[in-house]
């Protein structure tokens, strides 16, 4: 479970790196669209690892 709020965490900080790179540099922006694509991979991580955990405890 502490992966989880770590993962969590890292989502959220995530979040709020983009927005703040979205109100500097507008959305089309190379270093807008890196951030988004690091903030999915983390969403995705968070997804694969919260599925792992659901299917041990079946």
């Amino acid at each position: 479970m502490r992966e989880l709020s770590i993962l969590k965490d890292q989502i959220e900080q995530g979040r709020q790196e983009l927005s703040r790179l979205v109100d500097q540099y507008g959305i089309p922006n190379v270093k807008v669209l890196e951030q988004s694509m690091a903030l999915d991979e983390l969403i995705n991580e968070y997804n694969r690892y919260s599925f792992r955990m659901n299917l041990k405890s079946k």
